[in-house]
């Protein structure tokens, strides 16, 4: 059995799937669309990919495709705590850049306004994997923001601990598989179900026709979310 996730080793992703499956299991990818695009080949058995996050909402990457594959089905969800460092081989008071996953530079964005409002940050693929590069790049004067264990896999120094702006900072995971039979442990307190609406004409009312009907049937929505149909301009998926 292979489960693929958002690598490299040790990134947040990592963590999450470490919580339910061992580690020899555990296939790296660069991406949350290749971890995906992965699961539908039949190269992974599951994919573990974030789906939401507790400071700055839905993770559009998984959203967006997610909503593409309709044979894909959510086995699982894992939540895990969020402590983001910053990271890198010495202290730096000015940094040529600071590197991240988007995510991670959103949870952090009154840190790095206070202590760096100047330094320009770049988002890359994940936590880790600024980690791997800064390791691996020293001469080039930059600091990370990843985790304690990517600090620790890449010989990398602390500087700041903590630093999102709040210490109840959470990302939840999905654990991905096309079979709908498979199980896992499947121990939520609670049925859930996620849908992607589309409407059939943008007309006065149309939104509130779909929400009444949850509402007469007394059956409670934890969210709802608009993103792009990416067909024409004004159109969206509403995502519950």
């Amino acid at each position: 059995m292979k489960i693929g996730y958002l690598g490299p080793k040790n990134s947040f992703t990592f963590q999450a799937a470490n919580k339910l499956f061992e580690e020899n299991k555990l296939v790296p990818f660069a991406s949350i669309p290749l971890t995906i695009e992965q699961l539908e080949n039949k190269f992974i058995d599951f994919a573990v990919v974030p789906i939401e996050n507790s400071l700055e909402g839905s993770v559009r990457a998984t959203i967006d495709y997610l909503f593409e594959q309709s044979g894909v089905t959510v086995k699982e969800e894992i939540i895990l705590p969020i402590q983001q460092q910053l990271i890198g081989i010495n202290s730096i008071k000015q940094p040529q850049k600071i590197l991240s996953h988007p995510q991670a530079l959103a949870q952090t964005k009154q840190y790095l306004k206070t202590y760096y409002p100047e330094v320009p940050l770049e988002a890359v693929n994940s936590t880790t994997f600024a980690a791997q590069y800064i390791a691996e790049h020293p001469e080039e004067n930059l600091l990370a923001i990843a985790s304690e264990k990517a600090a620790e896999e890449y010989n990398l120094n602390i500087i700041a601990s903590n630093i999102q702006d709040n210490a109840t900072n959470q990302t939840r995971f999905w654990v991905l598989s096309l079979d709908k039979s498979s199980q896992i442990t499947m121990n939520l307190q609670e049925k859930k179900i996620s849908l992607f609406v589309t409407l059939p004409a943008n007309v006065p009312g149309a939104l509130h026709q779909v929400l009444s009907a949850f509402a007469w049937r007394k059956i409670d929505l934890s969210k709802i979310e608009s993103r792009p149909l990416k067909t024409n301009l004004g159109e969206y998926v509403f995502y519950y």
